[in-house]
Formats: structure tokens, C-alpha cells, sequence
């Protein structure tokens, strides 16, 4: 699950972006807010995590500004225990939940994950689709109830195709879901990674199509 943390505090967000990742998150750092609305509004992040005391623009213009634009991506602001009219404020212009600082790693990640299941219509923290199903915090996987043993990028690329509900997705938005900046993706990296899941799951449990890319099999494994 690919991330934008915009964080101008460079321990907290050191600290932020280091222990997401240790929790299965693709994270994006910025610590302004210009960066913050260039890469919300260019970007494909399953959520964002906004400091509202960002220099050069603050997080509710940024805020105010992308959900203008018609951005629906998740939004988390973090603001101080003290600034109740920021979180109203917040609320009212779009933010989807917040949390308060000093933050709580662990809260954070459940309240994204929340966050990017409600987004997509998925109130249960288990995703099931036929016999498979996939626990995101636990990062499990089951395959007709046995556990299935993935790395961390099949994990990601299973989760990223059964978060968007049977919808198609081509091997450029994959990519951008499974890794964040800086990260050297081989060009059949996709395509190994699904060879590697079907092996370990079933043939079916991935459907090619042609000329398009990737969906779950609504019925894996009849």
C-alpha cells in the first residue's frame, strides 16, 4: 500500500516513514506543503497522511485545494491535542480521520488501513475473494484455509489486486501501488511476481487480460 506521508518535522517523519515501512507500507515523504498538493494531485497513493503545520502552504489549504480538484484519496491529518478547531476545520474540509501527536505508530497504520478499506467499499478487515483471503494488518494470506507463505512484493501486488474489487489493473498502476521513490523496478518484475502467486496459490487465482493487465479471479479455483 503506497503512502504520502507530508511531515516538515524531520524526526517524526524519519520516524514515520521508517516504522510505516516496517509495517508494510510504501511511504513518499515530503515536508512541505507544495510538494504535498504536486504529489496528491499527481501521484497514485491509496491514502496520505497530512500534517496540518506545513511550511509554504499549510495542510488545510493543501487539503482545501486537492479535494477542490476532485481528489478522493483517503486523507489522515496529524495535528496537536490542543488545536480542536484545526481538526474540525480539518474534518470539514475533507480530511477522512485524524490522529493526534504525539503519534502512535501502531494507531496510525490501523486507522490507514481503515481508511483505505472504507475507500473501497470493504468494512471487514479480511478481504475474501472465493477461497482466498488476505488479512492486511496481519499481512497473512489463506488459500482454501492453509496459510500461504509470500514475500513482501507478492504480498503487496495480491493485496493491490483484491483492494480494487475485480477492477483491471495495468502493470504501471501495480507499480505504483507496490513501491515507493527511489526503488529500481525491472521491467518483468510484475509479471514474476504474478508467476511466483500462481504457483504458490493456483494457475486461475490471476486473470491476464490482454493488452489491459491484472484482475483476481472473482472464482479462483472453481
Amino acid at each position: 500500500m503506497r503512502v504520502l506521508l507530508a511531515e516538515d518535522d524531520a524526526m517524526l517523519g524519519d520516524g514515520l516513514r521508517t516504522g510505516l515501512r516496517q509495517l508494510g507500507f510504501q511511504i513518499d515523504w515530503v515536508r512541505d506543503g507544495s510538494a504535498a498538493q504536486r504529489e496528491l494531485q499527481g501521484g497514485d497513493y491509496a491514502a496520505a497522511v497530512l500534517d496540518l503545520g506545513l511550511p509554504g502552504k499549510d495542510g488545510l489549504d493543501v487539503l482545501h485545494a486537492v479535494r477542490s480538484a476532485g481528489l478522493i484519496t483517503p486523507v489522515l491529518v496529524l495535528t496537536a491535542r490542543d488545536a480542536v478547531p484545526d481538526r474540525i476545520r480539518g474534518l470539514d474540509l475533507g480530511a477522512d480521520d485524524y490522529v493526534l501527536k504525539p503519534v502512535d505508530l501502531h494507531e496510525l497504520a490501523a486507522r490507514l488501513r481503515s481508511l483505505v478499506r472504507r475507500s473501497h467499499g470493504a468494512a471487514q478487515e479480511i478481504l475474501q475473494v472465493g477461497h482466498l483471503s488476505l488479512e492486511p494488518a496481519a499481512r497473512r494470506v489463506f488459500w482454501r484455509g492453509a496459510e500461504a507463505t509470500l514475500s513482501t512484493r507478492e504480498f503487496d501486488l495480491l493485496f493491490a489486486l483484491m483492494r480494487s474489487g475485480g477492477r483491471v489493473m495495468s502493470r504501471d498502476q501495480l507499480e505504483q501501488q507496490m513501491y515507493s521513490w527511489g526503488h529500481e523496478v525491472e521491467s518483468n518484475a510484475i509479471e514474476v511476481h504474478i508467476h511466483h502467486l500462481r504457483r504458490k496459490l493456483q494457475a486461475d487465482v490471476i486473470q491476464t487480460v490482454r493488452g489491459v493487465g491484472y484482475r483476481v479471479n472473482p472464482h479462483p479455483g472453481g
